[in-house]
């Protein structure tokens, strides 16, 4: 007699000779609803996509999206590094204001595997460079655990990939400028008529950036040095020099933080200073060809060769003898020697 798997389960379950297990309900991803003003919470990531469908070079879209408002902005850059984050943060915080938070995945530009803690650079809490950058802005990083809990950047995107690709093939975009400015003048105003909702709560949320602060140095990349005594630092290879106005009492091996600007200049913070770095230029090396005089080498007698080989060889006996009197050693090494001793006084 044929039956199924399911049958025999149901008949043994009535014959109480098989116990039913309730299946486990599995976590389910909760709704979360839109902030309620605008500028309380920004999504950030960005776009991997053949942009100009073979015309021009590789692009990618960087973009910032506003959780209550969807307002979207976007900016193309050649390379998702570092340093275009932080000009994409410059220029909305430029347009808009601070944030109150932004959300992001865990690329390795928002965090950092953490240095060991007795490495010197090792801070008690260890951020990358946008990291630490949102910090002195007082501006909060929330780490998204999945592509779906950030899905507005995400399916803003995917629009994008739709309709911005056709727009930059009808105005035949080849190059990176070209791109910029139709993504600027054109789609992101109309993307911001067309999805553009009003936030539950009246009022903007984002902050003015507070007197006295530099955002060119906060959004810079900074690497520690020490200082050497004729008051050069060496970073990337090259030796920068403290201008000799700026020189002060107690500089000299200091630890010092130095920072690179997104426009290319060098900085270094010294104390409560920012001081102004120059680079040193190296002067060309000249190779002076010489000519190579053959150096003849004595020729050795065989007894000479003899006594050279015996010396090594009890140099190196020397070392083995010292080392097996060295305590915790391991085992295995200790009943070697000690079987080796014993075979050889037999």
């Amino acid at each position: 007699m044929a039956m199924s798997r399911e049958t025999l389960r149901q008949w043994l379950i009535e014959a109480k000779l098989w116990r039913v297990r309730r299946a486990g309900v599995e976590q389910a991803h909760v709704w979360r609803a839109r902030r309620a003003r605008y500028g309380e919470l920004v999504q950030w990531d960005t776009s991997e996509h053949d942009w100009l469908e073979g015309r021009g070079e590789k692009l990618y879209l960087i973009g910032m999206i506003d959780d209550a408002t969807s307002q979207w902005t976007a900016h193309f850059v050649r390379h998702d590094s570092t340093e275009e984050n932080l000009r994409q943060l410059h220029r909305y915080i430029e347009q808009h204001g601070r944030p109150v938070s932004v959300y992001t995945d865990k690329a390795s530009l928002f965090q950092i595997a953490p240095r060991a803690i007795h490495h010197r650079d090792a801070p008690q809490e260890q951020l990358s460079q946008i990291g630490r950058a949102l910090r002195e802005l007082n501006i909060g990083w929330i780490a998204a655990h999945s592509p779906q809990a950030k899905g507005r950047i995400e399916r803003s995107f995917q629009t994008a990939q739709d309709r911005l690709v056709k727009g930059l093939r009808r105005v035949g975009a080849k190059d990176l400028e070209t791109a910029n400015v139709y993504l600027e003048q054109v789609f992101i105003p109309l993307w911001n008529r067309r999805f553009r909702r009003e936030p539950r709560l009246a009022g903007d949320a984002h902050r003015k950036v507070p007197t006295g602060t530099n955002l060119d140095s906060v959004l810079s990349i900074r690497e520690s040095r020490t200082v050497s005594p004729d008051h050069t630092v060496c970073w990337e290879r090259v030796i920068y020099r403290v201008e000799r106005e700026q020189i002060a009492r107690g500089m000299r091996g200091a630890r010092v933080q130095l920072e690179r600007r997104l426009d290319g200049s060098r900085w270094m913070h010294w104390r409560n200073r920012i001081v102004p770095l120059q680079r040193c230029e190296s002067r060309p090396g000249v190779i002076v060809n010489r000519p190579l005089k053959p150096r003849a080498l004595p020729e050795r007698s065989a007894q000479e060769k003899a006594r050279a080989r015996q010396r090594f060889l009890d140099a190196r006996q020397q070392w083995r003898d010292s080392y097996a009197r060295l305590p915790n050693r391991p085992l295995w090494q200790a009943m070697r020697d000690s079987s080796q001793r014993a075979g050889a006084l037999s």
